[in-house]
């Protein structure tokens, strides 16, 4: 049976943290989408809680244990690598674990893959009919960010690193085929080869940006604030690689 959507999310120490009841409520009620966790070397419970939650939904869930903890970007390539062996998804997502975008979040942008737009992403910006919780201080590092992201691409995205993005099946195809050069930054990555499938001047056929309705802010991340000193040694790699 060909299913809607498959969510990909990486998993590192969220025994503790893994809003399991959230899970639980959404696949419930959501036949047609299947969720793909990716146990990414957790050296807690994180496998136990996963597999507990495979043999409640063992139609819905698939966990993918990698061996060592190789980071957010390859856990999700993994993670999406393995739904795409499957064939029989229309289209394919990653979420943080955490769901600071929640899965229903998640399903309605996934609504906007069809016809011509193969990616669709959240976005994170404030407005006065939804609800972003965000540490202002986060907010304020993450326009810094942002709009250098934005530079470096030659596009105007708002947010280009929510952690809520949904592609067609053919293209995460293309999109995921190559390791990523960052653990962090792979967001940027995938637009840089949207943009080297389709040249700049198109893209905006291919993407949309759409505000989130609700978004919290996670209380324990697994980005260390350090990495703020190093991201811009990531963009400058990424940006060489791409552009040249």
């Amino acid at each position: 049976m060909q299913k809607d959507l498959a969510i990909v999310i990486p998993c590192y120490n969220e025994a503790d943290r893994l809003p399991v009841s959230q899970f639980k409520n959404f696949l419930s009620v959501q036949p047609k989408v299947s969720v793909f966790f990716v146990n990414d070397g957790s050296k807690d419970k994180t496998h136990e809680v996963l597999w507990a939650l495979k043999d409640q939904f063992p139609e819905q869930i698939e966990v993918l244990n990698m061996p060592q903890n190789s980071g957010k970007a390859n856990a999700v390539r993994m993670g999406v690598r393995q739904v795409l062996l499957q064939k029989n998804f229309l289209k394919v997502a990653y979420l943080d674990a955490d769901l600071a975008t929640s899965l229903e979040e998640c399903l309605r942008l996934s609504e906007y893959v069809k016809d011509e737009v193969l990616l669709a992403f959240g976005s994170r910006i404030l407005k006065l009919d939804n609800q972003i919780k965000r540490k202002w201080y986060r907010f304020l590092l993450g326009r810094l960010v942002a709009t250098a992201i934005s530079n470096t691409l030659k596009l105007s995205i708002y947010d280009s690193q929510c952690g809520c993005k949904i592609f067609e099946f053919q293209i995460a195809e293309k999109i995921f085929d190559e390791v990523f050069i960052s653990k962090w930054l792979f967001d940027v990555e995938i637009f840089f080869r949207m943009i080297r499938l389709f040249g700049r001047s198109e893209i905006q056929n291919q993407i949309r940006e759409i505000p989130l309705r609700a978004w919290v802010d996670a209380p324990d991340s697994r980005v260390s604030p350090l990495y703020f000193f190093s991201l811009w040694w990531d963009l400058y790699l990424i940006s060489k690689h791409y552009k040249r």
